[in-house]
């Protein structure tokens, strides 16, 4: 099934680099140097401290390549790139334990990449100057390339926006 999904992948030449159309309609484009590689972190507690364990609970997936990311705004003609480096950690969708039967958990593979790339962009404001709809709405897509259903597609950017909203941590 995911390898039919990638034979659709189309590769594109921007700024004379071949990208990986994630992505794209009128609105967004979004660009992969190459697919990212997420894992799990395995917990061994044998060989483990209980700080390791702990921080590897709190953020239990990584990305095992790097990354250059591209993504474009059509409507305001802007082009963001950044990349995600290699054993970068991050919690996942961020899912109370409560709805994981209604809507998946927070490793769910339908949200691995969307919620890769909503992290990064959350740690790093300035990656798309601080838009904080934009990062919202690029969360959104993946999710739809992740073959998220439309309600939960729609539930996860309504809570990921309202959220920030309230918390205030962007601009």
């Amino acid at each position: 099934m995911f390898d039919d999904f990638l034979i659709k992948l189309r590769k594109i030449n921007i700024n004379g680099k071949e990208y990986i159309e994630w992505y794209k309609d009128e609105t967004f484009g979004i660009f992969f140097s190459d697919i990212p590689d997420i894992d799990n972190k395995i917990i061994n507690k044998k060989v483990m401290t209980k700080e390791e364990i702990k921080a590897a609970k709190k953020k239990p997936l990584y990305c095992r390549n790097n990354v250059e990311v591209i993504l474009i705004d059509y409507e305001k003609e802007k082009e963001y790139k950044f990349s995600i480096k290699k054993g970068y950690d991050y919690d996942g969708a961020t899912i109370h334990k409560s709805f994981w039967k209604c809507i998946g958990c927070k490793e769910d593979i339908r949200f691995k990449i969307a919620s890769l790339i909503h992290d990064v962009l959350c740690e790093n404001h300035c990656y798309v100057e601080n838009d904080r709809y934009f990062a919202d709405k690029i969360f959104e897509r993946c999710l739809y390339v992740g073959d998220t259903c439309s309600f939960v597609r729609w539930l996860m950017f309504h809570c990921v926006d309202n959220f920030q909203k309230l918390a205030g941590g962007w601009k």
